[in-house]
């Protein structure tokens, strides 16, 4: 039976706008089924986007209504179904109050952002847990690269946006891993979808690696009070490291914190981080259960069916570089081919913000079915 589109009004920032909401037995399609869309009044000159709810399936095959958005041209409807490119966002935070599409910043942060000036349509899901009820399953990657998937899915759905289903995966930090596990998941789980590239800024590969390697001792702190409680919840295991105090603390900062480029932090997250950097000092996630399992479940693999580029500052304090390189070479050593984008500096945030103009030119040139260059013969 086809689906039904009903439009009903919708009250978003003061203004009077339309929601497209699917019931009936769209609802019940499963995994990929577009819920509702509903158009953003102010967006970047050119665009159109709309603030979308679909559904997808945890790793445990649960059936979870997510949010996202949709960011498309503003201009007719094409000949051709656009391309689509899956931005994967950063860490924001594993609160549900952190989800990307709920930020007035969205379009300023977004690096893809820039890429609808090219013509194409740019899916950004927020992932289980994020926007939606939680526990968000941070760097749970089976679980993440399913959101991408049924979010590139649904946006097909959205008549204005005119997606195709053709698409490359890019993303930064927390995003370049769900990136990279995105392009491990589309043999098994892509149906419907042809991917043609994976970019990856500065990704979580090696989890135990990068537990034990990021040089700065409060993100680690925080980035390790982020997994444990988000793992905590999501597998439903008891909270126990550190010392007595370290639960509770760590329950309160990830709870109670989104990540923001533009605030300073609040004296309690400071006093936090510093406790857990005494608390934790020891603590190797990569050895100590239950954690080490999950670690090891969501590392990446360096196997891959397409082209993947890596973007890396040199000094990145979080995700160490050395570990993305050696990750790199592992791909390399497994015939795949290898874009590395060296980028100056120690800085984390902006890996993807750097390197975006390069990294928008490597995924045209996939889509245009040029051959991948490969920079393994000087990783």
């Amino acid at each position: 039976m086809a689906k039904r589109a009903t439009f009903v009004p919708n009250l978003l920032g003061g203004t009077l706008s339309a929601a497209l909401v699917l019931s009936g037995p769209a609802a019940a399609q499963g995994a990929g089924s577009l819920v509702s869309a509903v158009p953003v009044t102010e967006t970047p000159a050119g665009t159109q986007a709309w603030r979308v709810r679909y559904l997808t399936r945890t790793d445990r095959g649960e059936v979870r209504e997510v949010t996202g958005m949709v960011i498309a041209p503003r201009e007719a409807i094409p000949a051709q179904p656009r391309p689509v490119i899956a931005w994967t966002h950063g860490t924001w935070g594993t609160a549900e109050k952190c989800a990307p599409s709920l930020s007035p910043n969205f379009f300023n942060v977004t690096p893809a952002i820039d890429a609808v000036r090219r013509g194409y349509v740019v899916v950004a899901p927020d992932y289980i847990g994020l926007g939606n009820p939680g526990p968000h399953p941070y760097l749970v990657g089976t679980a993440t690269a399913r959101a991408v998937l049924d979010a590139v899915r649904s946006a097909r759905q959205i008549a204005g946006a005119a997606a195709g289903s053709r698409y490359a995966v890019w993303g930064e930090s927390q995003g370049g891993h769900a990136a990279l596990w995105t392009g491990q998941l589309q043999g098994a789980e892509g149906a419907g979808l042809t991917l043609v590239g994976v970019a990856a800024g500065a990704p979580p590969t090696d989890l135990a690696e990068n537990f034990r390697k990021a040089s700065d001792p409060s993100a680690k702190a925080f980035l390790t009070a982020l997994a444990t409680d988000s793992w905590s919840r999501y597998y439903n295991v008891p909270l126990k490291l550190g010392a007595r105090r370290t639960p509770g603390i760590i329950q309160r900062m990830a709870q109670n914190n989104c990540v923001s480029v533009d605030k300073p932090l609040k004296l309690g997250t400071i006093l936090g981080i510093l406790a857990l950097r005494q608390d934790l000092r020891k603590t190797d996630l990569g050895t100590l259960r239950p954690w080490s399992s999950y670690v090891a479940a969501n590392s990446t693999s360096p196997v891959s069916r397409v082209p993947v580029l890596f973007a890396q500052t040199r000094e990145d304090p979080l995700v160490a570089p050395a570990v993305t390189r050696a990750f790199a070479r592992r791909m390399c050593a497994n015939r795949v081919r290898v874009r590395w984008i060296d980028l100056p500096g120690k800085d984390h945030a902006t890996t993807a913000r750097q390197s975006a103009a390069a990294t928008i030119d490597w995924i045209d040139q996939r889509f245009a079915g040029a051959r991948a260059p490969s920079d393994c013969g000087r990783i």
